[in-house]
């Protein structure tokens, strides 16, 4: 079965799926704040420092699964995210935040990155026909952890009365009651879902991440003498020119324009994923279960967005394909400020979440087609820095605002306009070495120069 492509990317799918609960964040946001008597930027420093980490930990892994193969990576990665949400659940209430930091951001982030690049890059190579498609179900599986995770959690009891006395705590202290406090059987509960949830992730997932490897290279190329259409005439990835190696890779503007394209994205989407319940509170008045539903819900177009897009750049390309996720964010981020009914608001999110998960669908093809598939790993590691810087832009940038001015809406048209400028991007990056190839096509079209004595 380990030399099946679609139980690779199955195995794969699940892997991230327990990886991708990261972006549940948000449901612990106002437990903790209540718990701890945190502010927003002090709570949301966790989750920034988990994404952070995650970039590091993909440069490291990817260099690591190039050399040794993915599955020592991959499983080193997912035990490491379970063991950073055990330690998270035993020591906060007594370390404080200090610790959350170092064992959900740090350890847990590292994790992250060297789970996530893994399958991502072996998936690559297993499926050079179908890049869009391969790596979109792939990553698809990390935001639809999210959506899994979060259905789970508010049907168990003690979190969901965890969750509900923190909403009361709050409103009391915004009225006045600053003694306000969760019961110590609250803060435990929320404690004992870290614990609990980390055992979970490091079982499930570790043993889907044995089933990685990598394709022997008859599998990971067009066999010798096959016809050059296997893949759709119009994806872009058969046209990829040759293997780049990173040192090579880090030169070329084409890298740099990949990387800031990803930067851009994930720091608009992240924005909202960081303290997605809250906002959708404060823009329509909802109450902490009804937000906590609707957010539970929306959270599946993370992951649909990922596969719906990476399959659609396989047919129309990845720049347009780039393109189209920041036109339709502008919108939305220009609009949403001024929106205050749930379901509407529910659905401009959800088209928010499509395209930031469209965004990972996307660029793991875009980095195959233009610097091979050879160092993928390091090459893609690198390319995920991006979501590293991002995820500390975008929720600490977030969180600032709703501390210095009581508010979150002064954040989003600021995303707009950043998203605005960003489509420029897409519309100028090319291929590296594809202006010289046009150029020897127009050559050859051309009569040659006559020479005079």
């Amino acid at each position: 079965m380990t030399s099946n492509r679609w139980f690779i990317a199955v195995a794969g799918t699940i892997t991230m799926a327990c990886l991708g609960t990261v972006y549940s964040w948000s449901l612990f946001t106002q437990p903790l704040i209540a718990a701890f008597g945190w502010s927003s930027t002090t709570t949301t420093w966790a989750f920034a420092l988990s994404i952070f980490f995650l970039g590091v930990g993909a440069i490291l892994g990817g260099r690591w699964q190039d050399r040794s193969g993915p599955r020592p990576v991959a499983v080193t990665g997912i035990v490491l995210w379970g063991l950073g949400n055990v330690l998270a659940g035993l020591g906060t209430a007594r370390f404080g935040a200090p610790w959350i930091y170092a064992t959900y951001g740090v350890i847990g982030g590292l994790g992250l990155g060297l789970g996530y690049v893994t399958p991502v890059a072996a998936v690559t190579k297993w499926f050079p026909d179908k890049r869009g498609l391969g790596t979109g179900m792939v990553v698809m599986g990390f935001g639809l952890g999210a959506f899994i995770y979060n259905n789970l959690l508010k049907n168990v009891p003690a979190f969901a009365e965890a969750s509900r006395e923190a909403g009361r705590v709050l409103a009391a202290r915004h009225g006045g009651d600053a003694a306000a406090a969760m019961s110590p059987g609250a803060v435990s509960a929320v404690m004992q879902t870290f614990l609990w949830s980390g055992v979970v992730f490091a079982i499930v997932g570790g043993v889907c991440a044995l089933a990685m490897r990598n394709p022997a290279a008859a599998a990971a190329a067009p066999a010798p003498g096959a016809a050059p259409s296997a893949a759709p005439a119009a994806a872009p990835a058969a046209r990829v020119a040759r293997d780049y190696p990173p040192s090579e890779a880090l030169r070329t503007p084409q890298f740099w324009a990949l990387w800031a394209m990803l930067f851009l994205n994930v720091t608009a989407g992240i924005l909202f994923i960081s303290n997605a319940v809250p906002i959708m509170r404060e823009l329509t008045g909802a109450s902490p279960e009804s937000a906590l539903a609707v957010y539970g819900f929306i959270a599946l177009f993370n992951g649909l967005g990922r596969f719906f897009w990476g399959a659609i750049s396989d047919r129309i390309g990845r720049n347009l394909a780039y393109l189209l996720i920041y036109g339709s964010q502008v919108v939305i981020f220009f609009a949403v400020g001024g929106v205050h009914s749930l379901p509407l608001v529910a659905l401009l999110f959800a088209i928010v979440l499509l395209d930031y998960g469209g965004g990972f669908g996307t660029m793991p093809s875009f980095t195959a087609d233009y610097f091979g598939t050879k160092y993928m790993g390091v090459n893609y590691g690198w390319i995920l820095l991006a979501w590293g810087v991002g995820g500390i832009v975008g929720p600490i940038f977030v969180a600032r605002v709703k501390d210095l001015t009581g508010s979150f809406s002064g954040a989003l048209p600021v995303i707009a306009i950043m998203l605005l400028v960003a489509a420029i991007l897409p519309i100028v990056t090319r291929r590296p070495g594809s202006a010289r190839e046009e150029g020897s096509r127009w050559r050859h079209l051309m009569p040659p120069r006559r020479v005079h004595a």
